[in-house]
């Protein structure tokens, strides 16, 4: 029958031996990482995720603009498609004019799934005047600030559980270096041979 002595790492014992006293300490640091600097460094991950996309959705607002066009036709038979969580698109032949009486421009978008012809829908245009994707709104930074702070919290902890395996490894050649030693010195003791 195997019994198990809690804290025997801990204690001051004939059998504690000093990979023993940092191995205890090196789980008592990897427990605090895991449990508090991983999520620690998930949410910094996440905040910044969110200041730097909330930035660029800002800056892509700036330079695109967004125009009312009507639809034309369909440019493909394609199935429709659903980009980054929003409702699916297809592309489509839109028309308009910036102003009345301005020459109608015609170009192929992404139009909502379920778009017939002679829809207005919302297109947004380059300074060029191509359409280009909507920029990203406050749900689509949300998601991007919360996947990279799901990355980074399962980086920190694989960082973490990588450092507990070399420091485990290394306590274990340690103490099975010094157990070599010592039946070095026992050994001839018990086997008689030195004697």
């Amino acid at each position: 029958m195997r019994t198990r002595v809690r804290g025997w790492r801990w204690r001051p014992n004939p059998l504690r031996r000093r990979s023993d006293v940092v191995e205890a300490w090196t789980v008592l640091v990897i427990a605090v990482l895991l449990l508090v600097g991983a999520p620690l460094a998930g949410l910094a991950a996440a905040r910044w995720a969110h200041a730097e996309a909330r930035s660029a959705a800002a800056g892509l607002r700036a330079e695109r603009r967004q125009i009312e066009a009507e639809v034309v036709g369909r440019a493909s038979q394609a199935l429709p498609t659903a980009h980054g969580g929003q409702e699916s698109t297809y592309r489509a032949t839109v028309r308009w004019a910036e102003r009345p009486g301005e020459r109608a421009r015609t170009a192929t978008a992404r139009v909502p799934g379920g778009t017939r012809t002679g829809d207005v829908v919302p297109v947004w245009l380059d300074s060029r005047d191509r359409p280009v994707p909507a920029p990203p709104d406050g749900t689509a930074v949300r998601e991007h600030a919360v996947a990279v702070g799901v990355c980074a919290t399962g980086g920190a902890v694989a960082v973490v559980l990588l450092g507990h395996a070399v420091v485990r490894r290394a306590a274990t050649r340690r103490r099975l270096a010094e157990w070599e030693r010592e039946w070095a010195l026992t050994e001839p003791e018990w086997s008689r041979r030195g004697v």
